[in-house]
C-alpha cells in the first residue's frame, strides 16, 4: 500500500494508504477502516433513518471514509446532518482522494461538518437530533484513542440520549457483538435491537439500534 499522506496531530499519527484502487485509513498503526466495502457504515444510517420513518435531523459521529454521510445525503428522510469529525487531515482528504466514496456530500448545503471531539460536543449545550450515528471507534471495547471509552458508558449514554429528541433513534457501529454494551443500552433505551452485517473475514459488523422512548 502507498502513503498518500501522514499528518501528526494532537491525537497522534494519521495515515491514508492505498492501492491504486482503495483507500485505508490508520491512526496510530492501528486500522480503522476502508473503502472496500461500506455496507454496514450504510446500514449504520439507512436502518435508523427507515425505523424513525420521518424527515429527520441527523448528527453523525465520524466523517471516516464518506459512506454513512453519503447514505445520509441520499435518503429522502434526511432534513439536515452535522458530522462531528475530529481530525482535520480526515475532513481535508474528502476534498481529494475520498471525494467519490462521500459522494461529494461535504457540497450540500444540508451538511455541516464540525472538527470537534464528539465527547466535548455532546458536553456542551447544543440542539437535539431526531437520529444520532456513532461511527468513531471500532467499537465500544475497541477505541481509538483512550478516552472515547467513556461515550460507550453511563456518561456518554445519558449524552446521547440527551441530545435526541423524544421518539429518536441511536445508531452505533461495532466490529463485533458485545453483549454488555446492548445491556447497558437497554437500561437507557426502548426497543434496542442489534443487526449484524456479514463481512470477507472475521466476525460480522453489527449496528446497534436505540430509541428513546416517546413523549
Amino acid at each position: 500500500m502507498e502513503v498518500h499522506d501522514r499528518r501528526i496531530g494532537p491525537h497522534g499519527e494519521l495515515v491514508l494508504r492505498g492501492d491504486g484502487e482503495h483507500f485505508e485509513i490508520i491512526s496510530n498503526g492501528v486500522f480503522l477502516m476502508d473503502t472496500r466495502a461500506g455496507a454496514s457504515e450504510r446500514l449504520l444510517v439507512g436502518a435508523a433513518l427507515d425505523r424513525l420513518a420521518r424527515p429527520a435531523d441527523l448528527l453523525i459521529g465520524g466523517l471516516g471514509v464518506g459512506f454513512s454521510l453519503a447514505e445520509a445525503v441520499r435518503s429522502p428522510y434526511t432534513r439536515e446532518v452535522t458530522v462531528i469529525e475530529r481530525e482535520q487531515a480526515v475532513i481535508g482528504w474528502h476534498a481529494g482522494p475520498l471525494r467519490p466514496y462521500s459522494e461529494g456530500a461535504l457540497g450540500d448545503p444540508r451538511v455541516r461538518v464540525e472538527r470537534a471531539d464528539l465527547l466535548d460536543w455532546l458536553r456542551a449545550p447544543g440542539e437535539p437530533y431526531d437520529v444520532i450515528c456513532l461511527d468513531i471507534d471500532n467499537g465500544p471495547e475497541w477505541t481509538v484513542s483512550e478516552g472515547n471509552a467513556a461515550l460507550y458508558g453511563p456518561e456518554g449514554l445519558d449524552l446521547l440520549a440527551g441530545r435526541l429528541r423524544p421518539g429518536g433513534v441511536l445508531a452505533v457501529w461495532s466490529s463485533a457483538a458485545v453483549t454488555a454494551f446492548a445491556d447497558r443500552l437497554r437500561e437507557r433505551f426502548a426497543d434496542v435491537s442489534a443487526h449484524p452485517v456479514e463481512v470477507t473475514r472475521g466476525e460480522p459488523d453489527v449496528v446497534y439500534l436505540a430509541a428513546t422512548r416517546a413523549a
